[in-house]
């Protein structure tokens, strides 16, 4: 990424602990974020913000909760400042926030919330990326047994305008193409196996395409992802947590990248947790990063065009 000048990024963090965690690492502590340019292919530029303590490597410690939220919130204030023209966030440790009084489900829930302080409220809409494929699970985190009380009309609908306006807004697909899985076998097979298909996912449908977009489904999720079928959509819109992540991470389970829609700024995130086994040890693969980093830049750039 060095080599790249388009894809110039900061480390928002604590510069000394940084360092002495890669002593062969060349670091440049820089004073704003626009001085990243000037160091950016000879080190890695960190915006410095001191720790009060150096946590331990692989190790869940509530004290650095503080600091993690402050950098998020610093984060978004920049990019609403316009000193920034993305946000890339690393994993959290949820565990060590909750500890702390965090009650936000996550960062892209924390994310809206300071949206929304910021007057802009948002429908906030999850988007994973890989291998050409973007998928959007409409219902997120919930037990499987609940999405069928959380599933609906309305909720389809919104989630798929916010896909429509930011495939066109960021990734430059002038009418985008959006498919939608069913959420029983076979996409109901006529209500033989389910009417969600027939009472809540056509007529969402039905509201969209009369709304002008292109939309295909509910297709039967377990041939809504081959190669063929992929070439006919420009995202697919699925039911559940699983049905979106499961071919994501099937074709490249180390380059898929979660983007955040809907949000009033950039946000990418590479779509891991923790890891907190491999944290320290220098074995985790860092290509969901790199991915995060680079569509971010290149979202940016499709604003600028």
């Amino acid at each position: 990424l060095h080599q790249d000048p388009s894809c110039c990024f900061f480390l928002l963090g604590d510069a000394d602990y940084w360092q002495a965690r890669n002593p062969g690492l060349a670091i440049a502590e820089i004073g704003a974020p626009s001085e990243a340019y000037d160091v950016f292919g000879e080190a890695l530029p960190v915006l410095h913000r001191p720790l009060a303590r150096h946590p331990k490597a692989g190790t869940i410690d509530a004290a650095t909760a503080p600091q993690v939220i402050a950098a998020i919130d610093e984060a978004v204030d920049m990019a609403f400042g316009g000193s920034v023209s993305a946000i890339v966030t690393n994993p959290i440790q949820k565990e060590a926030l909750y500890a702390a009084g965090f009650h936000f489900q996550g960062h892209t829930d924390y994310l809206a919330h300071l949206s929304a302080r910021h007057d802009h409220p948002v429908q906030e809409v999850m988007m994973l990326v890989a291998a050409g494929l973007r998928t959007v699970p409409v219902t997120v985190h919930i037990p499987l047994k609940d999405v069928p009380a959380v599933l609906t009309q309305d909720l389809i609908v919104d989630q798929a305008r916010v896909t429509a306006r930011d495939l066109m807004r960021y990734f430059g697909i002038a009418s985008p193409r959006l498919a939608f899985t069913g959420l029983n076998p076979h996409a109901g097979e006529n209500g033989s196996m389910g009417h969600e298909e027939i009472d809540i996912i056509i007529p969402a449908l039905d509201q969209l395409r009369s709304g002008g977009l292109t939309v295909i489904g509910p297709m039967p999720a377990d041939t809504a992802f081959h190669a063929e079928a992929r070439a006919t959509y420009d995202a697919i819109l699925c039911m559940y947590h699983d049905q979106a992540l499961i071919p994501v991470k099937t074709l490249d389970f180390h380059g898929g990248v979660n983007v955040s829609l809907g949000l009033p700024f950039i946000r990418t995130s590479p779509d891991h947790g923790t890891a907190l086994s491999l944290a320290g040890k220098g074995l985790a693969n860092p290509a969901s990063l790199i991915a995060a980093i680079r569509l971010a830049s290149e979202m940016a750039q499709a604003t600028r065009d």
